[in-house]
């Protein structure tokens, strides 16, 4: 995997910047997060088998737990193929229909498994569904790390399913907080396509515009965009930029409307980005 270096300003990680944690692609823009540590592996939304155990033959690998962010088939798919083929024990939202849960999980609670050096706390961050939980913590190494599912892209975030525009805006508020070195880990590779929709609403913000050109260099290689970072999607994401008045002004403008709350500019946003050619 050939590196390339990153526009000045724009502080991304490449791809291959932790060898303990591997974004395994899966259908045609999933990536299924492998952690691994001494032989050891822990997968976050498995989608699908047949990649992650091809991934474990490679790497000499046995699971041992399996995460889960939520019920949506591109991310459940293969759990049950995964957890009959190596036991591992698999932990999940509480208040979502899962194909399989060992373990329940909601906001407060905390995965641990010493052998693979995972400590993750569970945030209840509904929106994209009514019950999606995110992992936020250590694993195998990598802290901070954010496991977000479908909640956070780089430069988007997920189309609200079950999920209200204030339960998405609350949820998105709460990676807001995070140190801004925390790796963020998503579940799709829409970065180029978000990149450019969020240059139509920020077009002066010159790292937004590096960082479109460093993700454009990772895809035309053949290398994922991911993970981003907290601080990098806080400089450019506006999804998490609701209250800052270049944001405000280009959803109001484009609404046509005074807004009056971040959600309400929120809700703009969402709706200008779902019809984003």
């Amino acid at each position: 995997m050939q590196a390339t270096s990153a526009p000045a300003g724009v502080d991304v990680p490449g791809p291959a910047s932790f060898a303990s944690l591997v974004p395994v692609p899966a259908f045609s823009d999933n990536y299924i997060w492998l952690v691994e540590r001494q032989g050891l592996a822990a997968v976050v939304d498995p989608g699908q088998a047949e990649p992650v155990l091809r991934a474990l033959r490679e790497r000499g690998l046995q699971l041992r737990a399996i995460l889960l962010t939520h019920h949506h088939a591109d991310h459940v798919g293969g759990v049950l193929e995964l957890s009959l083929a190596t036991g591992a024990v698999v932990y999940g939202p509480a208040d979502e229909t899962l194909p399989r849960r060992d373990v329940a999980l909601r906001e407060g609670d905390q995965v641990r498994i010493e052998e693979l050096d995972l400590a993750m706390d569970v945030l209840d961050v509904p929106g994209h569904t009514a019950g999606h939980i995110a992992y936020y913590g250590r694993a195998a190494g990598v802290e901070p790390v954010l496991f977000c599912g479908d909640t956070l892209f780089a430069g988007g975030c997920g189309r609200l399913f079950e999920g209200t525009p204030a339960q998405m805006s609350d949820s998105l508020g709460k990676f807001v907080t995070l140190p801004a070195e925390t790796q963020v880990c998503c579940a799709h590779e829409y970065t180029l396509a978000n990149l450019r929709w969020a240059q139509a609403v920020d077009p002066a913000n010159r790292t937004l515009q590096q960082w479109y050109q460093r993700a454009q260099q990772l895809r035309e290689q053949g290398s994922p965009t991911l993970p981003s970072t907290i601080g990098l999607e806080r400089d450019t994401n506006p999804f998490l930029r609701t209250r800052q008045v270049e944001i405000t002004q280009a959803a109001a403008a484009h609404a046509g409307r005074s807004l009056n709350s971040p959600v309400e500019v929120f809700a703009v946003l969402r709706e200008w980005k779902n019809n984003f050619k």
